[in-house]
């Protein structure tokens, strides 16, 4: 489910919690049948696990469950902190939570899990021929979750003819990962109840005296790499290839560690992996109701993420007004310093030199490549990330066909008048 791989599977420096609900029996796991529910701690050997199933509160018997039966269920997932017991119980959708749990373990939970963790859902049918759905999740800390008004709950969609295939290939790929997207936020809330902000607030001040510091060159150098590693993981590691569409500083939330979180998937759309993009159909429509034009491609999140770069690096809105009533590009006035060779002299004064100039350099000018006005001489995030890393040289810029002029960029980028007018009205 790709929670672990073979070579850190039962790793201490995972803390993962799992709650497996298997439909496969998986004999090298130690599966007890294709029919089970297990308590997994940092790899996908159960240290405890049961077939489906409830206990009658009266009777104290145990009824079997069939997981694969298309019956709605309800799971209950139950830790207390002073006895350390993890429970699980399951039962029918309309049935009240029984007092026995189907499975438990004795675990320290403390040991296992980060200050920050997350809450999330994963599936894997594997070679068995099921569909997994949530149709509704609560949470609760320090107190019970809750309670779940199950008459409110969706019905299951209907798994028809040939002609519903192409309903299930597109639209529940897509809410499925929104969900998924959503759950974790929703869970980072829950678990840590104060965020910094968004990175905006940070760049250019609020009026929350919270707020009002200024980030260190090693913070953002970690926000830049925290958001290269979502982009790839959005572009090439999904089972769709998703685009963002909307890369930018106040898209960026910051935990209390300075981790930077991309947000705000609103203007996204994905297609399937060696798909031409510039061919598929429109998945989503934006807030003016305007039917999207097709022409993004993940170059242009490569584009918007090496604006975001400079951004970062150079503590400048992309658009600025100037004294002369004319807007000052961001990337054109880096563009103009490289080309003068005073490209340090764009850094945020507020650092007042206080950052590595290598990085700072490698920064900015990968922010000029990933920016570049020919789209096959832009990097793809995979490489964008090697070159962070250090495990791939930076090729060298050529002043050749490399001016350009910004907003015209964003119109052969795909970025449409809806785009286009937010972003002059952010300055």
């Amino acid at each position: 489910m790709g929670l672990v791989n073979d070579r850190n599977n039962g790793n201490a420096s995972n803390h993962i919690l799992a709650v497996e609900i298997n439909t496969v029996q998986n004999n090298e796991f130690g599966d007890i049948n294709s029919n089970h529910v297990g308590i997994n701690i940092n790899g996908v050997h159960s240290m405890n696990s049961s077939s489906a199933g409830y206990y009658d509160d009266k009777t104290g018997n145990f009824y079997n469950l069939t997981l694969m039966s298309s019956e709605v269920m309800r799971v209950w997932v139950h830790y207390d902190e002073e006895s350390m017991k993890l429970g699980v119980t399951l039962a029918p959708v309309r049935m009240a939570k029984p007092a026995m749990p189907m499975v438990s373990a004795t675990c320290n939970l403390s040991q296992v899990l980060s200050k920050v963790s997350f809450i999330g859902f994963s599936s894997a049918t594997g070679m068995v021929n099921t569909r997994h759905y949530i149709l509704g999740w609560s949470f609760g800390m320090n107190a019970s979750a809750p309670p779940i008004d199950t008459a409110k709950l969706p019905r299951l969609p209907r798994v028809g003819p040939k002609d519903d295939s192409r309903f299930l290939e597109i639209i529940l790929p897509l809410a499925t990962v929104s969900f998924l997207l959503t759950v974790s936020m929703v869970a980072f809330l829950l678990v840590r109840r104060h965020l910094s902000g968004s990175l905006d607030k940070y760049l250019y001040g609020c009026d929350d005296p919270d707020l009002r510091v200024t980030l260190n060159w090693t913070q953002r150098f970690q926000i830049i790499r925290g958001i290269v590693s979502s982009l790839h993981y959005l572009h090439e590691e999904c089972e769709k290839v998703i685009i963002h569409r909307d890369v930018k500083a106040s898209n960026v939330l910051l935990d209390n560690e300075m981790n930077g979180r991309l947000g705000d998937f609103g203007l996204a759309r994905l297609y399937d992996h060696g798909v031409d993009p510039q061919t598929t159909n429109v998945l989503l429509d934006n807030e003016m109701n305007v039917a999207r034009t097709g022409k993004a491609t993940p170059l242009t999140d490569v584009y918007a993420f090496g604006v975001f770069m400079l951004e970062v690096t150079c503590g400048r809105r992309p658009l600025k007004q100037s004294t002369e009533d004319n807007q000052l590009m961001l990337l054109d006035w880096v563009l103009d310093h490289w080309q003068k060779g005073l490209l340090t002299d764009t850094m945020d004064v507020r650092l007042q030199g206080d950052y590595d100039i290598n990085e700072a350099c490698l920064v900015l000018k990968l922010g000029l490549l990933c920016s570049h006005p020919y789209r096959n001489s832009r990097p793809n995030m995979r490489q964008v990330l090697e070159y962070l890393s250090g495990d791939k040289p930076l090729p060298e810029l050529s002043s050749t066909n490399l001016s350009f002029h910004v907003m015209s960029m964003m119109q052969n980028e795909g970025f449409d008048d809806y785009i286009m007018y937010k972003c002059q009205n952010s300055v």
